[in-house]
């Protein structure tokens, strides 16, 4: 099995998933062109020591790539049906992930061999921090404590702002 990088935009998640893959033996293919210098700091630092183990494969294009893919061509994307769980994967698939920013184009996704979704759970907005956010606001019965704790601003632990969060205090 193989993992494909489609154009990624973020050096971070890039180097993210290419360690990922140098942990589990996977090979890497990078289609290009990505939206970060490849060579680039934030790639090293998120990749750390490992993209030296990293068995990359880089594609001037997609025109390049299509013909090299050995097997099937397993596109993951929010536009399937077919739940990830629910397909039958091979050896010799090759697993892709789009853009960040955009995912795949139309005619990517005419290409692959089979299109699956990976389900994500929301919390209770669109991000965590929103929802820790808003349920530290909401639950004053979850402060055991109530007079010793303190509304405290992210930035620079002054007064209460909208960016606050509860922290307690220990003496």
């Amino acid at each position: 099995m193989r993992l494909a990088l489609y154009q990624p935009d973020i050096a971070q998640n890039a180097g993210a998933m290419l360690r990922l893959a140098a942990c589990l033996g996977v090979s890497v293919d990078l289609i290009e062109p990505c939206g970060f210098v490849f060579g680039d700091a934030k790639l090293r630092r998120a990749g750390m020591d490992y993209l030296d183990h990293v068995d990359l494969v880089r594609h001037i294009s997609w025109d390049a790539f299509r013909p090299a893919v050995p097997g099937r061509l397993v596109l993951l994307t929010t536009k399937a049906s077919i739940v990830y769980t629910d397909a039958a994967f091979r050896p010799e698939d090759t697993l892709m992930v789009g853009r960040e920013s955009a995912g795949v184009p139309d005619a990517v996704q005419d290409s692959a061999d089979l299109r699956v979704r990976v389900p994500m759970r929301r919390a209770c907005g669109p991000s965590m921090s929103r929802w820790r956010r808003r349920w530290c606001w909401a639950r004053p019965c979850a402060r055991p404590d109530p007079g010793r704790w303190e509304r405290v601003n992210e930035r620079n632990c002054g007064a209460p702002s909208p960016r606050a969060r509860l922290v307690r205090r220990v003496a």
